[in-house]
C-alpha cells in the first residue's frame, strides 16, 4: 500500500481527503485543512463558492468530500453552509443524470447571445389614436 492510500482519510472519484486537507485527484488543486472553514464578510462559506467557478470541479463530488472533510477534522457546519452551496450550485434541473444536473451560479451569470431584433408594425387603432391627437 502507498502512502497516499495510508494517508487519505476519504476519498471518492476526484477528491483526496488527507490530515492536510483536500485534494483534487486530477488537477492537484489542493485546500488546505486549516482553510476549510474560511468565511466570506457576509458569512458564507468561501470554498463552495469558490468551487462552483471551477467547471472541471463536480458539484456533487467536491461537495460530499468537502463534508467529509468536515466530519475528519471537527468543524462544524451551519445553516451558512447550506447557503453557500445553494448561491454556488444552485439548484438542482429537471433531468437526468440527477448528480450532474445542478445548475451553477456561474453558468446562470453567463451572457447569454440576444436573439435577432424583431421589427413589428404599429397596430392600426394605435396608429389612429395617435394622429387624432389622443
Amino acid at each position: 500500500m502507498n502512502d497516499v492510500a495510508e494517508a487519505e482519510l476519504y476519498g471518492n472519484d476526484e477528491w483526496s481527503v488527507q490530515a492536510d486537507g483536500i485534494e483534487h485527484r486530477d488537477t492537484g488543486y489542493f485546500i488546505a485543512r486549516d482553510a476549510l472553514a474560511r468565511r466570506r464578510a457576509e458569512g458564507l462559506w468561501d470554498w463552495p463558492l469558490q468551487m462552483a467557478e471551477k467547471r472541471w470541479c463536480r458539484p456533487s463530488l467536491f461537495r460530499e468530500a468537502f463534508l467529509a472533510a468536515l466530519e475528519c477534522f471537527g468543524i462544524a457546519r451551519d445553516a451558512e453552509l447550506i447557503r453557500s452551496f445553494a448561491l454556488g450550485y444552485g439548484i438542482r434541473a429537471v433531468v437526468a443524470p440527477a448528480a450532474e444536473t445542478f445548475v451553477t451560479l456561474s453558468d446562470m451569470l453567463q451572457p447569454r447571445e440576444m436573439p435577432a431584433r424583431v421589427w413589428t408594425t404599429a397596430r392600426p387603432a394605435i396608429r389612429a389614436l395617435t394622429a387624432a391627437g389622443a
